[in-house]
């Protein structure tokens, strides 16, 4: 099973929409399931994703109250025996996955996603995979734009950041 993965898209203040390859990307990989990991903007930006496979996402700091409203800040779920807990993140971002283990590493899962530094992240700490997909609209605190991919195999996971330039 394959699962598209994208934070951080402030949409329409960065960018009006998703960019095409991100789209293209999920489509063509047959994603089945979608994951967004915050600062979403507007519930408009997950309409494209929605389109091609059920998303599951979080709200971000930079969202608007109907977002807050109607996503978790954490959500955590099971997809084909692997557990995943999406948020957003929070603070300085060279610490941000130090501080996402620390946060929820009593709350066993497999997969802890999330976004907030626009810098991806596709690592392994005591078992556990930290993936953070960038941002696929914007540089900040990165030089390149990016999303992910998870791939759910046998019961394990593994992450793949795909960089748009």
């Amino acid at each position: 099973m394959k699962i598209g993965v994208v934070s951080d898209t402030h949409i329409p203040i960065v960018a009006p929409s998703l960019p095409e390859v991100v789209l293209e990307t999920f489509g063509r990989e047959g994603v089945s399931l979608i994951m967004h990991a915050g600062d979403i903007v507007t519930e408009e930006a997950l309409f494209d994703l929605m389109a091609i496979a059920p998303v599951r996402a979080v709200a971000g700091n930079m969202d608007m109250p109907s977002v807050k409203n109607s996503y978790p800040d954490v959500d955590v779920f099971e997809v084909e025996g692997v557990r995943f807990l999406v948020t957003h993140g929070w603070g300085d971002p060279i610490t941000l996955p130090e501080r996402i283990y620390e946060a929820y590493k009593d709350r066993n899962v497999d997969v802890m996603v999330f976004g907030h530094s626009h810098s991806p992240c596709n690592m392994r700490k005591d078992g556990v995979l930290l993936f953070n997909p960038g941002s696929p609209t914007d540089r900040f605190y990165t030089k390149r734009r990016s999303f992910g991919l998870l791939e759910i195999k046998e019961g394990s996971v593994s992450g793949s950041v795909i960089f748009i330039d």
